[in-house]
């Protein structure tokens, strides 16, 4: 039965570490089944550095979403981020030996496993090839190639290129933690199919995912990702400049952050004061809310100039680049007030905030539909769609195994096989992640 089938996103955060565990409705819609959330220890702005503590962590949020849903969880979704992603743009090509024969999945599977043997820095590994646009013997801006006639098909690719190290730290964790890898997707992408919908990933669009650690960014133009970029600045950094400014400690600049920041200094009078327990017996702190207001504007502004950089080598100021859509925030960050309207200052570009509720079931809890949780909630999207890619061909097979008597019908089955399975090829063509999955299972299967 269709609601049998049960998906698990794992997202690693720098704060927090989020298992999601979910099936599709009746009407397609997600329905979260149990949470389980546990404080990051072990990674930094996005990348394990204590393996120990992030085993921990990983168990504690899978255990927290076993017990809410009475489900077992044995493989998950990772997603995967952190300072050493970065991505490249490549054009390459491939001559076909017959050019009287149509182009099919096979010729842009070698034109892809092609840009795979592109020579990368030492201990860098390539994470997703994603094709743009193709071009048939110099006709361009061709979407889709397959069935076209022609003797040169070339390519613009968006590569997205890894420490391989940190990757496999990631690995590492999530088998310790006694699970299987479903599937390792980026995060930047796992985001934007919870908040996105398909009409501004075509007109053109940026989404800024402000987490502890990073601030991920992902621009989509004509439904096909354009560019992406980790920026080694997220949440935390504010709250380590509160923390600076303001003589507090840790706890206390968090919440002061969440209670009474804002990233605009203008909206607080000098007057509002906000008094902090002193420590041990110290005398209480007093800070006034305008001040606390100029820290976080400075360390904000900084960041969406970082992001808007970004967004400029694209190249969104061409008339071809344009964004029409203008830009989404998603993220535990982007739940900062006033924050929508600096970006929208600073850029010049709409703006509004990107919540998951979209895809999420009717009666789901509130809290869910926090943009804190679009990350998860992507990657438990990608698993439950990888568990009906897999399903679709599943009847067939079994069709062909009660029908052995009937000659015509076993060939008619058998067609249908080939053309499910044909299909299936050209879905899950598409996400060139899953050979990566696999060599890297491989690859820690043979570590033990």
């Amino acid at each position: 039965m269709e609601n049998n089938k049960i998906a698990v996103g794992l997202d690693i955060g720098t704060t927090k570490i989020v298992a999601m565990i979910g099936r599709k409705n009746e009407y397609g819609k997600i329905e979260v089944l149990g949470i389980g959330k546990a404080k990051s220890l072990g990674v930094k702005r996005g990348v394990v550095n204590n393996i120990t503590q992030t085993i921990q962590s990983i168990q504690q949020a899978v255990d927290e979403a076993e017990s809410v849903s009475g489900q077992k969880i044995s493989e998950v979704v990772v997603g995967i981020a952190g300072q050493h992603i970065r991505s490249l743009h490549h054009s390459d090509y491939i001559t076909r030996a017959n050019a009287d024969e149509v182009i099919e999945e096979t010729d842009i599977e070698n034109l892809v496993n092609q840009v795979h043997k592109l020579v990368m820095l030492p201990g860098e590994e390539i994470i997703h090839v994603l094709p743009q646009e193709f071009k048939v013997d110099s006709q361009p801006d061709i979407k889709e190639p397959i069935g076209m006639y022609g003797g040169r098909l070339e390519a613009n690719f968006h590569v997205v290129v890894g420490q391989v190290s940190s990757i496999r730290n990631i690995g590492r964790c999530v088998k310790s933690a006694g699970l299987n890898l479903a599937d390792i997707t980026l995060e930047p992408l796992a985001s934007s199919s919870a908040v996105l919908s398909q009409e501004e990933k075509e007109a053109g669009v940026a989404l800024i995912d402000i987490g502890g650690g990073t601030t991920d960014l992902a621009i989509f133009k004509d439904g096909i990702i354009r560019h992406t970029a980790v920026i080694p600045f997220g949440g935390n950094v504010i709250t380590e400049d509160i923390k600076e400014g303001c003589s507090i400690i840790e706890k206390q600049a968090e919440l002061l952050k969440i209670k009474f920041g804002s990233a605009w200094p203008g909206e607080n009078k000098e007057t509002e004061i906000v008094s902090i327990p002193g420590l041990r017996g110290r005398e209480p702190k007093e800070i006034t809310l305008k001040n606390l207001s100029k820290i976080i504007h400075a360390r904000v502004q900084e960041i969406i100039e970082h992001v808007y950089l970004e967004i400029k080598n694209y190249g969104h100021e061409t008339q071809k680049g344009k964004l029409i859509a203008g830009i989404v925030l998603t993220g535990g960050g982007s739940q900062l007030k006033h924050l929508r309207q600096l970006v929208e200052y600073i850029t010049g570009m709409d703006t509004r905030i990107g919540y998951p509720n979209e895809h999420l079931a009717g009666d789901s809890e509130d809290v869910l539909s926090s943009p804190s949780y679009a990350t998860a909630v992507g990657l438990l999207m990608e698993g439950l769609e990888k568990e009906s890619v897999i399903e679709e061909v599943e009847p067939v097979v079994v069709q062909e195994q009660e029908v052995v008597v009937d000659q015509e019908s076993v060939e008619e089955s058998a067609e249908q096989i080939q053309d499910q399975q044909k299909q299936q090829t050209i879905k899950r063509g598409k996400s060139f992640l899953e050979k990566f999955t696999e060599r890297f299972k491989e690859f820690l299967d043979n570590a033990e």
